[in-house]
């Protein structure tokens, strides 16, 4: 991880702010002086957000659940993030794939991104807050059982309802990327 300069993290929490105010929904009960306070005690997690930022993620403030007291940032933005699909579900995947090789994986771009993939649960409340993923699809993170016979489960949403599928690891589409979180 890398610092980012000031005039960006003054813009960056800028924009966190606007899209905090924007979306009060997302997280009931939560103060914009505590997420500031929160981010401003942990300075690297500015060069995380900003990961998310510019990989298309309008990451933003979200409570999953009022009676856990976490406080996370997620990717938000109606479609999976522009900057990461086409990317197989992770590394012993992108290996495996003797042609067509996509730039990277999922899981490898969210680990240097210092994020972690949504699980089905966290996908769940997330599309309860709105509509996402209405014309893409996000991998998510996948338990040891499936992965282990070589499957990973990704999300979407169509006809009003969240649906998770399942395909093998090392397929990659155009319109499949992932969504992301930290905890603050």
């Amino acid at each position: 991880m890398t610092k980012i300069d000031v005039t960006r993290q003054t813009e960056l929490l800028q924009i966190l702010q606007q899209r905090f105010e924007k979306n009060p929904k997302r997280h009931p009960g939560v103060s914009w002086s505590t997420v500031s306070d929160k981010i401003h005690k942990q300075p690297a997690l500015l060069w995380t957000i900003d990961q998310m930022e510019v990989t298309g993620g309008e990451p933003d403030v979200v409570v999953f659940d009022e009676k856990d007291k976490f406080i996370y940032i997620v990717d938000c933005s109606k479609e999976s993030p522009s900057g990461r699909r086409s990317l197989c579900y992770d590394q012993d995947a992108l290996n495996a794939r003797k042609e067509f090789k996509p730039v990277d994986s999922a899981m490898n771009m969210a680990s240097n991104m210092g994020i972690t993939l949504l699980n089905e649960d966290q996908y769940l409340k997330l599309q309860a807050l709105g509509d996402f993923d209405t014309k893409t699809s996000s991998w998510l993170l996948t338990p040891k059982a499936i992965r282990d016979l070589d499957g990973a489960i990704f999300g979407d949403k169509r006809y009003n309802h969240t649906f998770f599928y399942h395909n093998g690891v090392q397929s990659y589409y155009k319109d499949r990327g992932f969504r992301g979180f930290i905890v603050l």
